[in-house]
């Protein structure tokens, strides 16, 4: 642990410190040794370690440093499980408060705020923020500066001459590179200033941000680069790309003129890099975004508008003529900076800590848990990857071996794509994106010209089939669709949407049941992204229909199903109006798909565990369950219709059933034997009379992981 003390206050108080690290993108580091615990940022059951961690340490309070994109799950849904389990009291630091949040980033600060004894903020208008916007009692809620080294400010011309910077009229920007910084603003500024001050220099230090080099490398540095070729800036314009030590960047604080913050963002509450500037004392010039408004108010620095290049000219060529005026700023600075030191800041802190822990009565009581992702084995696409060749997903594995002589069918690898895009956009495996290129070429290779789709391929690559069958088609377009909502890139997205806009005239022509329903659900997720399509709205409202109209046709009193016979995947045909109600929100197709789920249910759930229909012979109407062979796809089928019912109603009722519905995969079955492979990661292919299959095929692999990620989704 780390020794802190404080003594600025009616007594002194001494404490120690340890350090819950989140890595990101599953990295490891070489933590110091005040680092006790790591949480990789994209695994859900970390996060319930780490509350088992904190809860059973002996500190005494726990401190969150929350910022919006570091958590995993959407907006960093993950954490809320970790807090909810706390059993210290929390002290919440928010780093970003949104003014008009979406509705998961509102829900996560409200949850925040719901178990926090105190949240700290940096600005007033953060305050603001969350009474307006979160409805956060005033009286919850503490403001702390950001804090900044301390600086001991001593002779400019000093650090002038240590940098190569005498003579020169100086401009220094310092932090993560990404398009939100605007540095193209300052380049774009300087031919007018450098003009008037040929000695000017402007001075660029910082690394690319990583995810803008995960994304796109380094784009926004070369472009930049040719800004600078382009208006014949090379003299007056130096990149230095590293990270520096606080000792290098205060010298440059101290050494450089102005201190220039072009960020495009007007939305920021909080802004390190001005709060580093105004602790040194520098003078500063910034867009006006909030934290600025608030730092540099009462004549600490000057403003200009997001990229606007004249008005940051003309300010420049201001200062650089009035020594006199920039000295004034600076003192200004100087005097408010050092408010905002880190031992001030760390009093405050040390202080709100000790007042929390003393007034705190105890954890509120935990609420029941109803899906526990520490019930789940670990995820792995190991299985997965080796059914997967350079072509595609191979259908079928002898035991655990790939079978080649059965070659490649369209169906697996739209349930493969489907997974892989889960798992990305869940968890951020690279493994997933890697693959999800291959089973994304596939189906391209597989569509025709006239936007159909061919289903089977041989191991030597020749087409089986002429066009698939409509399972296959609307299985596909079911993956297509969600890759399309949830795309990890513009590529993946737009050829996604080509596929799928190229099939969507085939709609008309479906007569198929679970056709029609994987149809509607691949709709439903490409209408979240693209909702003004009219034209995909009416087939989704005409497709809804015919399955409901299905439905009328055929039930009864004691039959509350779309037909006289149960078979295969039938979780899919409420799970698609589910989707269908989630977009339109029509009461009757709500009504039709619990009516249907709930029949189902009966029927499934007619002894304390899944017991799914069989295919040895269905259900008849009028006739007995099919007791064996049951299959792999029908439990999936089962996890994401109660899944969806859970998301669209709120009912926690649905989400036991979710998790129940799995569970038949790890042994809560007609045999109490696991059908999950915990050594190869792979499923058997169904449940027999005699015991499960030893075949560790596709579908059957594919099925089990789509449903272990949708029960993590769900615990989010």
């Amino acid at each position: 642990m780390e020794s802190l003390s404080c003594s600025r206050s009616e007594r002194s108080i001494e404490a120690e410190a340890y350090v819950v690290a989140l890595n990101d993108y599953n990295m490891t580091y070489d933590y110091p040794e005040i680092v006790k615990f790591q949480i990789r940022d994209a695994q859900q059951k970390d996060y319930l370690q780490a509350a088992k961690y904190i809860n059973f340490s002996d500190a005494d309070v726990c401190v969150l440093q929350h910022e919006y994109g570091i958590f995993g799950g959407d907006n960093g849904l993950y954490l809320l499980p970790l807090i909810k389990r706390l059993e210290k009291p929390l002290v919440a630091i928010l780093h970003t408060v949104l003014k008009n949040p979406s509705y998961n980033e509102k829900v996560i600060v409200q949850e925040i705020g719901k178990r926090a004894e105190k949240l700290v903020v940096m600005s007033r208008r953060a305050v603001d923020f969350l009474e307006d916007s979160y409805n956060i009692a005033p009286d919850k809620i503490s403001i702390i500066h950001h804090g900044v080294p301390v600086f001991n400010y001593t002779d400019r011309e000093s650090f002038k001459k240590k940098l190569n910077l005498t003579g020169k009229k100086s401009l220094f920007t310092f932090g993560l590179l990404s398009k939100d910084k605007g540095i193209e603003t300052v380049i774009n500024a300087l031919p007018e200033a450098v003009g008037k001050h040929p000695e000017l220099l402007y001075i660029v230090l910082g690394k690319t941000h990583p995810g803008v080099i995960k994304s796109s490398g380094e784009e926004y540095r070369n472009y930049l680069l040719s800004l600078v070729e382009k208006n014949n800036l090379r003299r007056h314009v130096h990149f230095f790309n590293r990270f520096a030590s606080n000792e290098e960047l205060f010298s440059y604080l101290a050494a450089t003129d102005i201190y220039v913050i072009p960020n495009l963002k007007k939305a920021q509450i909080t802004s390190g890099t001005l709060s580093y500037a105004i602790g040194a004392g520098s003078a500063v010039v910034a867009t006006n975004f909030w934290h600025a408004q608030e730092l540099l108010a009462d004549g600490r620095g000057r403003l200009f508008k997001p990229g606007d290049s004249k008005g940051l000219a003309a300010i420049l060529n201001e200062l650089f003529s009035e020594p006199g005026l920039l000295d004034e700023i600076r003192m200004k600075a100087h005097t408010y900076g050092r408010r905002m030191s880190w031992p001030e800041i760390g009093c405050q802190y040390i202080n709100l800590i000790s007042e929390v822990h003393e007034q705190w009565t105890g954890p509120p009581p935990v609420e029941d848990t109803i899906i526990n992702p520490l019930a789940l084995p670990e995820f792995h696409l190991t299985h997965i990857r080796k059914l997967t060749d350079d072509t595609g997903m191979l259908q079928h594995a002898n035991y655990t071996v790939p079978n080649y002589h059965e070659g490649y069918c369209l169906d697996d690898n739209a349930r493969a794509l489907l997974l892989c895009a889960m798992a990305y956009r869940q968890k951020q495996l690279d493994e997933a994106l890697e693959l999800m290129n291959g089973y994304l070429g596939f189906i391209d290779y597989m569509q025709n010209d006239d936007g159909t789709f061919r289903n089977f391929l041989s191991f030597s690559r020749n087409y089986l089939d002429e066009i698939g069958s409509e399972d296959s088609f609307g299985r596909t377009i079911w993956a297509l669709g969600y890759l399309i909502r949830f795309a990890p890139n513009d590529a993946y997205r737009k050829l996604s949407t080509d596929m799928f806009l190229k099939a969507s005239p085939h709609f008309k022509a479906m007569k198929s049941l679970r056709g029609i329903a994987y149809t509607i659900i691949g709709i439903a997720h490409y209408l979240h992204y693209a909702s003004a399509d009219e034209g995909i709205i009416k087939e989704l409202s005409r497709l809804t229909q015919m399955i409901i109209g299905m439905y009328d046709s055929i039930k009864e009193p004691d039959w509350r199903w779309f037909e006289s016979k149960i078979t295969y995947a039938n979780g899919i045909m409420p799970l698609a109006l589910l989707h269908s109600y989630e977009i339109r929100r029509k009461k009757k197709v709500l009504t039709t798909a619990i009516e249907s789920m709930e029949f189902l249910g009966t029927v499934a759930f007619r002894k304390d565990y899944l017991s799914l229909v069989g295919s040895d012979s269905w259900y008849e109407k009028g006739g007995d369950p099919s007791k064996y062979a049951q299959q792999p796809i029908d439990a999936m089928a089962m996890v994401l219709m109660y899944y969806q019912a859970y998301f669209v109603t709120g009912n926690t009722e649905y989400a036991r059933m979710m998790s129940k519905s799995c569970m038949w995969f790890l042994g809560d079955n007609e045999l109490g034997m696991p059908l999950y492979d915990f050594e190869t990661h792979g499923c058997c292919d169904g449940l027999e009379g005699s015991g499960v299959s030893v075949n560790q095929g596709a579908e059957s692999t594919l099925a089990y992981h789509i449903a272990h990620l949708t029960v993590l989704l769900a615990h989010e």
